[in-house]
């Protein structure tokens, strides 16, 4: 039975750790956890939010009695029930319900500036980079870095590189892109260091949605390589 360490994060969540390293069983077992605590989640716990090999809980500190700290109060509610659920994340066929999401990319030339170099770099054609990145079938890991960013788990291994050592002070919104062993979307304008292939017209984060992130922790993910048409058409879809 692996049982995660609990650890205080602030004096207003608790921290669960798995390990150290990204490895797709230790971010299964973060998301089975997630999902078996959200049927059970108590009125004091405000937030569930995962990651590669953690889950942080925050927690409403207002709606806990006098008689105990609001953490040490959380703690002993968590390990009780660690107990029965740790059992279940250790099953390797344990995994939460999730929704399949197809993500339509245009890639390279102007959408994606790094796909030449990534081939070379991978000793493959941009056409077989495009085919290795579309057969990948991807999980959202956590979201982070900028709202709606989604870290996703499943790239080929030929398709792994560091990210570049000058990272560009704008990287377009929908950009596709490889960094390390994972590949991500930029889900709005902003600076970054990863080698884009692609971009997609979808909108990965509006705040005037419901939810706002077009994506969520545990999601699976395929890319699907468009043309022209089909990208201008997703893009007037999208309005």
């Amino acid at each position: 039975m692996t049982t995660p360490a609990i650890e205080p994060l602030g004096d207003a969540a608790l921290l669960l750790r798995w390990g150290e390293r990204i490895d797709p069983d230790l971010n299964r077992r973060v998301h089975v956890l997630a999902a078996a605590l959200d049927v059970i989640r108590p009125p004091w716990l405000l937030d569930l939010v995962p990651a590669y090999a953690t889950l942080a809980l925050y927690l409403d500190t207002a709606a806990f009695g006098p008689a105990e700290p609001p953490l040490a109060a959380a703690e002993r509610w968590l390990r009780a029930r660690l107990a029965t659920l740790a059992d279940h994340t250790d099953d390797p066929a344990a995994t939460p319900s999730a929704r399949s999401i197809e993500i339509p990319v245009r890639y390279g030339g102007e959408d994606g500036p790094d796909l030449d170099a990534v081939a070379r770099d991978s000793g493959l054609s941009p056409d077989e980079v495009v085919a290795r990145h579309t057969a990948g079938d991807y999980h959202v890991a956590l979201l982070g870095f900028a709202p709606g960013f989604p870290y996703l788990l499943g790239l080929d291994p030929m398709l792994a590189l560091p990210r570049l050592a000058t990272p560009r002070q704008r990287v377009p919104a929908g950009s596709v892109a490889i960094g390390g062993a994972q590949t991500g979307i930029y889900p709005r304008e902003s600076p970054g260091g990863w080698r884009i292939i692609g971009r997609t017209p979808l909108v990965l984060f509006d705040p005037l949605r419901d939810p706002p992130a077009l994506l969520a922790p545990g999601d699976r993910v395929r890319f699907v390589a468009v043309d022209d048409a089909a990208f201008a058409t997703h893009a007037r879809e999208r309005r």
